[in-house]
């Protein structure tokens, strides 16, 4: 099983083949280099988490033994960020760890202990704000954890509470931009784009851990299972999203985006390549800095779940950013 130690020490590498970039391996090292073949990044494969590829490439069994020697994942995107397969290593025979997961009677327990940790990292992050104007959302998003905590209400109850919730802080967290609010995957304005963006760099890299661990991704808690769903990484995700959103605002602020060349294809905003290349190394570059965060949360998961501890004892997400 991976150690901590282990874990920070490793990372994750971009690739933009859209820019003439190429992976090649000499011994136990990759190296990337540029379209005029110079090396611009040489790495142990020791130290190697995962790959994300962005663009077209030809892939090698080279490729492909190394990432199960060394253990590390390669995940493939097109040019606009979307993702569209992988070669994930995967901890393969862990079935106690499954069989827990299949016959666990704490689903809807865990969903509540997620959803409750995301409302209180959404209101942390406002607070961050320091804006005297969102105490009216922090309030709200304080009531509507204690009456979850309170009540305990079941699976559908809680996804509406949630809902309400997100649209307090979403219309806070981004209401100097006249923002028309949270729709996932619609694309209809630059905020969701980015939003899409940010959030499917995350879920790959929460995916890669938990895969490190065993569990089968596709049985959730809050999430319940659908067809080719990876439900456990969407439950996962709920208490981390503030992460990206937190960061889009701050890149707003600070002007990073307003030269990004957007386009609209079918009333669809779409991000030129070479800007989406630029944001994805920022957001990546923020998840890094909760690396240390991340890690702890899944492996006490993991231990909770081995240990089919009492819901009290269920881990929290705590986002410090050690690294601010």
């Amino acid at each position: 099983m991976l150690t901590k130690p282990d874990f920070l020490e490793k990372k994750v590498i971009l690739v933009f083949t859209t820019v003439g970039e190429k992976i090649s391996f000499k011994n136990d090292n990759m190296i990337v280099t540029n379209k005029s073949n110079n090396i611009i990044l040489q790495i142990s494969c020791y130290n190697l988490f995962a790959i994300f590829i962005i663009g077209g490439i030809s892939i090698t069994s080279g490729i492909i033994s190394r990432s199960k020697k060394f253990g590390f994942s390669i995940l493939f995107f097109t040019s606009n960020f979307k993702f569209y397969s992988g070669i994930n290593f995967i901890l393969e025979g862990n079935f106690l760890l499954r069989e827990k997961q299949y016959k666990t009677d704490k689903s809807n327990e865990i969903a509540r202990q997620l959803i409750i940790n995301k409302i209180i990292n959404q209101r942390d992050f406002l607070k961050k704000l320091r804006d005297k104007e969102l105490k009216d959302g922090i309030k709200k998003l304080n009531e509507t954890i204690n009456k979850i905590e309170k009540y305990k209400p079941d699976n559908s109850e809680l996804m509406g509470m949630e809902g309400t919730s997100a649209k307090i802080y979403f219309n806070r967290m981004f209401k100097p931009y006249n923002w028309n609010g949270r729709q996932p995957r619609v694309k209809r304005d630059k905020i969701n784009l980015l939003m899409d963006i940010g959030y499917t760099v995350l879920f790959n890299y929460l995916e890669a851990i938990l895969n490190i661990y065993g569990f089968d991704v596709y049985k959730g808690n809050l999430h319940k299972e659908f067809y080719k769903r990876k439900s456990l990484v969407c439950d996962i995700i709920e208490p981390f999203r503030p992460i990206v959103d937190y960061k889009i605002r701050k890149m707003i602020n600070l002007g990073q985006i307003e030269n990004y060349n957007f386009n609209i294809y079918k009333s669809q905003y779409q991000l030129d390549w070479k800007d989406s290349n630029n944001f994805v190394y920022l957001i990546l570059e923020e998840i890094m800095r909760y690396k240390n965060d991340i890690f702890d949360f899944i492996q006490k998961y993991y231990r909770w779940f081995m240990k089919n501890d009492d819901i009290i004892k269920f881990p929290k997400v705590v986002l410090k950013n050690d690294n601010n």
